[in-house]
């Protein structure tokens, strides 16, 4: 038993466990080009999630984190097959009920550890932040971090380098070889403020990409995984162990 997990926590531990900080991956179930499994954001959200929980629990941050859930805002993707939708306004009552719980058992603090980049959690806090002042809410976006261009040469941002390369480390067997997958070639708006970036409009996948990926992830190695692996569960470990010790009531310099 990770008594970090509460999936894995019997009520005999858990009713006298001290929590500072619960923690709340969030994945999706979508197509990964042709190699990688469905649930490769969900693999991503659990082991991101349990590893980063381990280090700070080890550091002494009494954390706990919750069932990862496995379905994402999928809009832009309605017609590929079995790519599973939950609308946003589906997330923010999961989303409230779960803070209500929390709130309710005075557990001021929460994190999602969000693993898909359709998941868009701001307007969601910002409205339960309003419902529930004590709390202190908090997402973030593991993918986005600038250490991601250190260790991958290929650019994309799904079913690519980098996420072959940390399929392959965290489970390898649901790997096709790699000559089975596609380029990932992305087709670009042929709007120039959304090309630019200051404009924005969803993509309609199938019309983006042939294969459902987003940049070649050919160049993809374990060994690359591995050690993206332990840079992100190291820096989102600190993010657990900051949150788990501020001051709700004075977090601000």
């Amino acid at each position: 038993m990770r008594p970090y997990i509460l999936a894995e926590s019997n009520w005999k531990s858990i009713k006298e466990q001290e929590v500072e900080l619960a923690i709340l991956p969030w994945g999706a179930t979508e197509a990964h080009n042709y190699h990688l499994p469905y649930a490769t954001d969900v693999i991503e959200a659990d082991n991101i999630a349990a590893e980063a929980g381990r280090i700070a629990w080890e550091k002494g941050a009494k954390v706990i984190v919750l069932p990862t859930i496995p379905f994402g805002v999928n809009t832009g993707q309605a017609d590929i097959k079995l790519d599973i939708n939950l609308n946003p306004s589906t997330q923010l009552a999961i989303l409230g009920d779960i803070i209500e719980v929390l709130n309710r058992q005075k557990i001021y603090k929460l994190l999602i550890v969000n693993s898909h980049g359709g998941n868009d959690f701001k307007p969601m806090l910002r409205e339960l932040g309003l419902r529930f002042p004590e709390m202190l809410l908090v997402s973030c976006n593991w993918f986005q971090l600038p250490d991601k261009h250190e260790h991958f040469d290929e650019k994309g941002d799904h079913a690519d380098e980098m996420e072959t390369s940390l399929i392959l480390y965290l489970r390898p067997e649901l790997v096709l070889p790699l000559e089975e997958a596609g380029e990932g070639k992305e087709r670009k708006s042929r709007i120039k403020g959304i090309r630019e970036g200051w404009a924005w409009s969803e993509r309609q996948w199938s019309m983006v990409t042939k294969d459902t990926g987003i940049g070649n992830p050919k160049a993809a190695t374990r060994e690359k995984g591995e050690k993206f692996f332990k840079v992100v569960t190291e820096k989102v470990a600190e993010l657990y162990l900051e949150l788990a010790k501020i001051n709700i009531q004075n977090r601000y310099e």
